[in-house]
């Protein structure tokens, strides 16, 4: 793992600390004065594929936005598919807050973006799956998601530690009523980013109390955890990013051979100012007087 602390606002800035715990996981910390943002994100290549074709959000940005895409299709011009969604995402929202409208339209361009330069390379599909939280407010209270696909994003509090809350309902044949493809599944994905198989992204807006966490993943993750799995992680008293680590590495003991991503977003209290707020690991943050 590796932690880093990140100002949320750039006249806010905070003390940047770097510490490192082994290879898997990163995890930030986004404050200012109003609000505090812990994310972590874990990754893992399957053995299905050479390469992870699942692509996320650095941490190191600003935390206005967090992203998981599940590249679909194979081969490189899936990994190419999903790290090009991930980038033009971020690249559309450098300097501005996605609502519903926008973020669809971000989603339809990234569409043709993405079959473009797959389109350049090999007459071969390519196209992901993504899932986005991003903050709507000064406190994070208000979080807008949007989703394509089969990614996932769940919302777990500590105050009703036993239980997690679905946010997304996958875009698979199954669920939509369509007719499923030769040698398909109803669990497939009918929705996709990159091959012209999108309207725009489903979007919801949620609310997310202090001490809350949202969770980001790919289908390599959700389909080999119960919800047990979750809340009996995620309730953990340790770091966000060994609970990143462990989500990820209790779907590989329990059958995922997918590449598999999970990236945990968590609302904490923000530090008063001029008081040092010490986590349970290496990783602080401190207010600048």
């Amino acid at each position: 793992m590796h932690g880093l602390i990140t100002p949320l606002e750039p006249d806010r800035a905070t003390e940047r600390t770097a510490a490192s715990h082994g290879p898997g996981a990163t995890q930030a910390v986004y404050a200012s004065p109003v609000r505090r943002l812990d994310a972590a994100v874990a990754t893992s290549c399957g053995s299905y594929h050479r390469k992870n074709e699942d692509a996320h959000s650095s941490l190191a940005g600003r935390g206005r936005m967090f992203v998981v895409a599940d590249g679909v299709g194979g081969g490189a011009m899936a990994q190419l598919a999903s790290r090009l969604l991930v980038a033009h995402l971020h690249q559309t929202f450098a300097a501005s807050t996605p609502d519903e409208h926008s973020v669809s339209a971000a989603v339809l361009a990234a569409d043709r973006v993405i079959g473009d330069a797959i389109g350049r390379v090999t007459d071969k599909p390519g196209a992901a799956t993504m899932v986005l939280a991003a903050p709507l407010d000064a406190l994070a209270a208000t979080w807008l998601l949007a989703w394509v696909g089969d990614c996932r994003a769940y919302r777990w509090s500590p105050r009703a530690s036993a239980l997690l809350a679905p946010l997304t309902r996958d875009d698979t044949f199954g669920n939509l009523g369509e007719a499923v493809p030769a040698g398909g599944s109803p669990d497939d994905p009918a929705r996709m980013v990159g091959n012209g198989a999108t309207l725009g992204a489903n979007t919801r807006i949620h609310a997310l109390a202090c001490g809350e966490l949202l969770a980001l993943c790919s289908d390599g993750v959700h389909k080999h955890l119960a919800d047990l799995d979750w809340c009996r992680l995620l309730a953990q008293p340790q770091l966000l990013a060994v609970k990143a680590e462990r989500l990820v590495a209790l779907a590989r003991a329990q059958g995922s051979a997918d590449d598999a991503t999970v990236l945990l977003i968590e609302r904490a209290e923000p530090a008063p100012r001029g008081v040092r707020r010490d986590g349970p690991g290496p990783v602080r943050t401190r207010s600048e007087p």
